[in-house]
């Protein structure tokens, strides 16, 4: 039986709201995906409060929810060493997030930052992490195409994962930031990179519409991708995408996807059906 790991991302869903989420309402909701049994929860951000104001309680999320991770991995994003030197002082977060992407228009609007600058930034980071027993995942933003005219091929995404391999990054969620993937793309890029990079592990951070949901994990899964972002009802994804469509992996999709074929992904079904609740009640 084949294994696949799922990770959560409500802080992808939530950083977007348009209406305050009261930190006690998160907690609730962070405790409730705690007891699903996902590999990793995207649970906040250590970013600029005047970037994204719904992630400013971050910290007082995981000290709250720290007790009850489990087995489950905290996961968090930081967008500069300032930001990983404070998740690095939490013992609860298992892994730091850097959005790394391979279009210098998107890395400027995204970080403020070009990305030879940001490529200086992941170093510094990355040695944090190590100093302080932290995973990190680089979150190859515009992997599968790039609408804003910078150079886009396959090769150069090859080219970034070599260079991020030679740098020590051992984990790339490949992103499809505005939901565009085509499934031959994804399928070329899995299919390549994979066999290449045997010492990286890569995972799949799709923005879909519901229509192209499916085949696009089945694309990836196809090429031996078994490590899959998602976030209940699909909530959230990237604002630039320009189609109020395109939003997150439905994790229920993916549920639906992994009992087909009949992997094993350790999720608590029943407990899903509660947070799954707990989202209809939250995000209204």
């Amino acid at each position: 039986m084949e294994s696949v790991k799922v990770i959560e991302c409500p802080r992808d869903a939530m950083q977007g709201w348009k209406t305050h989420i009261p930190t006690n309402a998160k907690i609730a909701y962070l405790k409730s995906l705690l007891r699903v049994g996902f590999d990793t929860l995207d649970c906040g951000s250590f970013v600029s409060p005047k970037a994204i104001p719904q992630m400013a309680d971050t910290a007082a999320v995981i000290e709250a929810i720290g007790p009850f991770k489990a087995s489950t991995k905290l996961s968090v994003i930081v967008a500069n060493s300032r930001g990983a030197r404070t998740a690095c002082d939490f013992d609860a977060i298992d892994v730091l997030g850097y959005p790394f992407s391979i279009s210098e228009n998107f890395q400027m609007r995204n970080t403020g930052k070009s990305i030879e600058q940001s490529f200086g930034v992941l170093e510094s980071i990355l040695e944090l992490a190590s100093q302080s027993k932290k995973d990190l995942t680089v979150y190859l933003s515009m992997a599968f195409g790039n609408p804003y005219g910078d150079p886009w091929h396959p090769d150069i995404v090859s080219d970034w994962v070599y260079r991020l391999q030679k740098m020590g990054v051992q984990r790339i969620s490949l992103s499809d930031t505005i939901g565009q993937a085509q499934t031959e793309t994804i399928k070329e890029l899995f299919g390549s990179l994979i066999p290449s990079f045997t010492e990286i592990i890569f995972g799949a951070h799709f923005h879909t519409t519901p229509q192209s949901a499916m085949e696009k994990i089945n694309a990836a899964y196809a090429k031996k991708c078994r490590r899959f972002d998602g976030a209940i009802r699909g909530i959230g994804g990237c604002p630039m995408a320009q189609d109020h469509l395109v939003g997150n992996m439905p994790t229920e999709t993916l549920i639906n996807f992994f009992n087909q074929k009949k992997c094993h992904h350790g999720l608590q079904l029943l407990h899903f059906e509660s947070a799954y609740n707990k989202a209809l009640q939250l995000f209204q």
